[in-house]
C-alpha cells in the first residue's frame, strides 16, 4: 500500500470534467444529469482501501443529510486486473454490503482521475452550483483508519457553500491509498 496525499491538479474555480462513466445500477452517468443539484460532490475512492473503508459511514452521513442539494459521486479508477476487489461486481457487492446509495461508477480507462488530478482514495472534490472547484480535501480530520474524528470537515464546508459562505481554505488534503494504475499508464 502507497500512502498519498491529494494534490493539486484542479484549482478552486476551476470546472468540474465532464465523464460518460457505467455506474453500479449498469446505468451511464454524465454530470449533466447532476445539473439540478445546488452542489456537487465527487470522491475518488475503490473498495479494498482502509482509509475508504474507514471513511464510508461519513461518507453515507454526508449523502443522507445532503441527498437533496448535494448530488453525491463515488468514482472508483483502481486497476481491477491487479487489484481484484476493486472489479465492477465487487464494487457492487462493496455497496449493498456498505449501505451505500449515492451513485458509484468506474472510470475504467482511469481518464476521469486524471482530469481531476485524483490521486489517493478518497480523494473528494466539492463544486458549487456552476460545477467550480470550491474545496478539494478530507471528508473529516481523522487521517488514519483508527483515528476518531474531532471535525467533519466536508460537511462543515457544504453547510457553508449552501448557505452562501465563503469556504475559508479550498485546499486541505486527503490521505489514502494511491489510486491503483494501470501498468500501460500514459
Amino acid at each position: 500500500m502507497v500512502l498519498l496525499k491529494s494534490e493539486v491538479l484542479l484549482k478552486a474555480g476551476d470546472g468540474a470534467p465532464d465523464f460518460s462513466l457505467l455506474g453500479i445500477d449498469d446505468n451511464r452517468h454524465s454530470l449533466y444529469e447532476f445539473k439540478d443539484y445546488p452542489a456537487l460532490l465527487v470522491i475518488f475512492m475503490c473498495n479494498h482501501c482502509p482509509y475508504v473503508q474507514a471513511k464510508v459511514t461519513a461518507m453515507n452521513e454526508i449523502y443522507e443529510k445532503f441527498k437533496d442539494k448535494v448530488a453525491m459521486i463515488g468514482i472508483n479508477s483502481n486497476d481491477p486486473a491487479n487489484y481484484p476487489d476493486d472489479s465492477f461486481e465487487n464494487m457492487k457487492k462493496f455497496a449493498t454490503d456498505k449501505g451505500i446509495k449515492f451513485s458509484y461508477l468506474v472510470d475504467e480507462t482511469q481518464e476521469v482521475s486524471k482530469k481531476y488530478g485524483a490521486v489517493c482514495t478518497p480523494d473528494p472534490f466539492l463544486f458549487d452550483t456552476k460545477r467550480r472547484l470550491v474545496f478539494h480535501g478530507r471528508i473529516d480530520n481523522a487521517m488514519k483508519p483508527e483515528d476518531r474524528a474531532t471535525e467533519n470537515t466536508m460537511i462543515l464546508n457544504i453547510e457553508r457553500l449552501l448557505a452562501g459562505k465563503m469556504i475559508e481554505k479550498d485546499f486541505d488534503p486527503s490521505m489514502g491509498c494511491s489510486i491503483k494504475w494501470k501498468s500501460q499508464q500514459t
